[in-house]
């Protein structure tokens, strides 16, 4: 299956992770040749990509956020939760991994995968039914950062299980009385953290399957903040005690 990632940012992480492979790469007729652009270029020469100049009406028929760049490439190159694991030993490092229960917006979902990435996630776990997938609207809105991650498609309680067998804590972000305030969690240690979905949170399986609940303190009248803002804070919170 083939589709276009467009926009400057999104592109060049595409070309720089070497994952797809690669077809055809667009540019606007009156592009400049600078900045992005020309690392564009380099990485297409590298890839021995073909480069073609083209209307910006041909490009806006694709996406209206493209920057004046499309490239054609394969589709997304899903991982598993054993890549995930083996990574974890390859990098020595306390596992540090983040599972998405039933998130269906691509804003949220593409938000979420670019905080995970900069935060030094080993992988992301995502369901396979009910839940949105790596598609072009994703990577764009992760600037790219989807590339660079490993992410499985798996049925969460089973992940959820084969994690707890590997020695790995899994904690639940849920707001309500039984979870406790993630500062006062000890976020350490080898870590999966779950986040559910934009309406309904958790799913009662997936809930119960958590080892801990937690939930971000809050003082305003807002009684709860969105999966993607939410998941950011935390994953935040979490790398901040990794790196302490």
């Amino acid at each position: 299956m083939k589709e276009w990632i467009s926009g400057r940012n999104p592109v060049y992480e595409t070309l720089k992770a070497g994952r797809r492979h690669y077809f055809r790469l667009w540019l606007s007729a009156g592009i400049e040749e600078k900045g992005r652009t020309v690392d564009i270029l380099q990485l297409a020469e590298q890839h021995k990509l073909q480069v073609q100049r083209v209307p910006r009406q041909q490009l806006d028929a694709l996406s209206e956020k493209n920057q004046g760049v499309a490239l054609e490439v394969s589709g997304y190159p899903y991982s598993d939760l054993h890549a995930i694991l083996q990574r974890v030993d390859e990098l020595q490092e306390p596992a540090f991994i983040l599972l998405l229960d039933t998130l269906q917006d691509p804003q949220n979902f593409g938000t979420l995968l670019r905080t995970a990435e900069a935060f030094g996630v080993h992988g992301v776990v995502i369901p396979s039914h009910r839940a949105v997938g790596i598609t072009p609207a994703v990577v764009n809105v992760s600037s790219g950062a989807s590339e660079h991650l490993l992410i499985a498609v798996n049925n969460l309680s089973q992940a959820i299980r084969d994690l707890k067998n590997a020695g790995i804590w899994v904690m639940g972000l849920e707001a309500g009385l039984q979870s406790q305030p993630i500062d006062e969690v000890q976020l350490d240690g080898p870590l999966a953290l779950v986040i559910g979905s934009e309406g309904s949170g958790l799913r009662l399986l997936v809930r119960n399957s958590c080892d801990v609940l937690l939930r971000l303190p809050m003082k305003g009248e807002v009684e709860s903040l969105n999966a993607a803002v939410a998941g950011a804070i935390a994953l935040y919170l979490a790398s901040r005690s990794r790196r302490k």
